[in-house]
């Protein structure tokens, strides 16, 4: 399983696993591919990622964090302060390990997004199903929205917000919102 998971360079950083090391130019974001969903090599987390590496820096929540590989590669990219937050306790364990490990400072809560109580941010990702992004729109408080888990013939619509840009990759999107 070693063999599969390989490090992987997305726009200013290198996301790879622990017994690789990442290239001195890059900045590392080290994930082990444990117990959560997550390692940066698919499509839709390389996409989010590039988004945000385009972004103004700020606030940012990410949603459904899983592994934490996302809120990590904020943090390394300047974003503050930076939670992740995921319904699965487990989630939240991994991506407690995966901040520490990375000598990051993320806080990371078990929240159910769907229901409200996400903070108000500039920044929100969510790399989930589409009908979990689709039903975000209603609780999102942020200024831009980055959203993926979905096929290039998908289009959530979220209330309140514009699309600004579209990326693909593989057959996968990653949309970049912003409020109106």
């Amino acid at each position: 399983w070693r063999l599969f998971h390989r490090g992987a360079r997305v726009g200013p950083l290198w996301v790879g696993p622990p017994w690789e090391d990442p290239p001195p130019d890059l900045i590392p974001v080290v994930v082990d591919p444990g117990r959560a969903f997550g390692t940066g090599a698919h499509p839709t987390t390389r996409l989010c990622l590039e988004l945000l590496a385009e972004l103004p820096r700020g606030s940012l929540v990410d949603i459904g964090c899983g592994s934490g590989v996302i809120a990590i590669a904020a943090v390394r990219l300047g974003f503050a302060p930076v939670t992740g937050v995921d319904v699965d306790p487990q989630a939240v364990q991994v991506a407690r390990q995966n901040a520490a490990a990375n000598g990051v400072d993320l806080a990371v809560q078990a929240v159910d997004a769907r229901t409200g109580g996400l903070p108000e941010t500039d920044v929100a990702v969510a790399n989930i199903a589409l009908d979990s992004v689709e039903e975000l729109g209603g609780v999102l408080r942020a200024r831009h929205a980055v959203t993926s888990g979905y096929l290039v013939s998908e289009q959530p619509m979220l209330d309140g917000d514009r699309i600004r840009e579209r990326r693909e990759r593989d057959g996968w999107a990653a949309d970049l919102y912003e409020r109106r």
